[in-house]
């Protein structure tokens, strides 16, 4: 232990310490649980107006309202890279090669970075899962430490002397646990939720791979 250093300015910094990771851990709870739902409400609506459009260009032109969330983003780079491969067919190496596979790359690309927004947040709580029980534990070392210090200062080693400042020190192995258990319930539930929402997104670009060769609309190299 830093000598230098008062150790209760050590095990107060710990406990401010896993307050902050415990603020960081509910903002982000809070956060995904209202950016999961948001995603599932606008991609059952877009999806539901999508296929109930009776073309493709009626399906390009949904309202903004409806236009709306992971799917309605990767509809829309798919719609803009055909029109843009239908424009510049064969001026630019952009669009050379098979059509359906720089479409469905293009599609993929899209899907990735919404892939990104919807695990952002989640290496954060992990990494306050796995490390919060060990600035608990930090603290209750040095705490223990600086109980020792002060009953041997003291020089009696009676029960009353010795279980209060202990158990003060033990606190923080508590808090720790407590910080982290949010944590990490969290941390799984949302990737369950992130992989879930892929796997719906991974079929959204199937499908629209699909009704685009149907429609025989890729641009020609």
């Amino acid at each position: 232990m830093p000598y230098h250093l008062a150790p209760e300015v050590i095990i107060d910094g710990t406990f401010y310490t896993l307050l902050v990771f415990s603020v960081v851990t509910w903002t982000l709870i809070l956060f995904k649980i209202w950016q999961f739902t948001k995603n599932n409400y606008d991609n059952r609506n877009f999806n539901k107006a999508f296929w109930d459009a009776a073309n493709l260009e009626q399906a390009k032109n949904l309202p903004p309202e409806i236009a709306r969330g992971p799917q309605a983003r990767i509809a829309q780079q798919g719609f803009a890279w055909m029109d843009e491969s239908q424009q510049s067919a064969g001026k630019r190496l952009k669009y050379r090669g098979v059509p359906a596979e720089l479409l469905e790359h293009s599609l993929l690309v899209q899907m990735q970075h919404e892939q990104h927004a919807m695990e952002s947040g989640l290496t954060m709580l992990a990494s306050i899962g796995s490390t919060a029980p060990f600035v608990g534990l930090f603290g209750t070392v040095l705490g223990i430490m600086h109980a020792m210090h002060q009953i041997t200062e003291s020089g009696s080693t009676s029960l009353d002397v010795v279980a209060g400042p202990i158990g003060d020190a033990l606190v923080a192995t508590a808090i720790g646990i407590a910080v982290a258990v949010p944590a990490v319930l969290a941390y799984n539930f949302f990737l369950r939720r992130a992989k879930q929402q892929r796997a719906g997104l991974e079929n959204f670009v199937v499908s629209f791979m699909h009704i685009a060769s149907s429609a025989n609309i890729y641009g020609k190299e």
